[in-house]
């Protein structure tokens, strides 16, 4: 696949981690103006792997982009640090992993299906 990420809100860049922190605070104000409880992350282990609450936090984000008529970001790219230590005191472990999101379908610019392999 190919994509141009445009107008992306990157988490790696710890600048832009106050938007996520903006967007928990919009989440939270109107949770509570409307008396009803914010989503949660959830998981079996400590990975959280259903991740409700990050979802909702970026949502309310572009929620409030939207009613300021600000543009909205295209993607959101984020790293996810999840399962065992590799070893002892590691800052990697099993599952680290980035992922994607792509909000504006036009990033998209191309795709390609691989071909068969050709076993001689």
């Amino acid at each position: 696949m190919i994509l141009d990420l445009g107008n992306c809100l990157d988490l790696l860049d710890y600048k832009n981690l106050v938007f996520l922190k903006d967007g928990y605070e919009l989440l939270q104000a109107t949770s509570a103006d409307a008396e009803i409880g914010i989503p949660v992350n959830k998981g079996k282990t400590s990975d959280l792997l259903q991740r409700d609450l990050d979802c909702a936090v970026i949502e309310a984000l572009h929620n409030s982009l939207r009613k300021e008529m600000l543009p909205e970001f295209d993607s959101v790219r984020g790293v996810f640090w999840e399962g065992k230590e590799i070893y002892p005191t590691a800052g990697f472990r099993e599952k680290n992993h980035i992922q994607i999101c792509v909000r504006n379908l036009d990033c998209i610019k191309g795709y390609f299906l691989p071909l068969p392999r050709i076993t001689s």
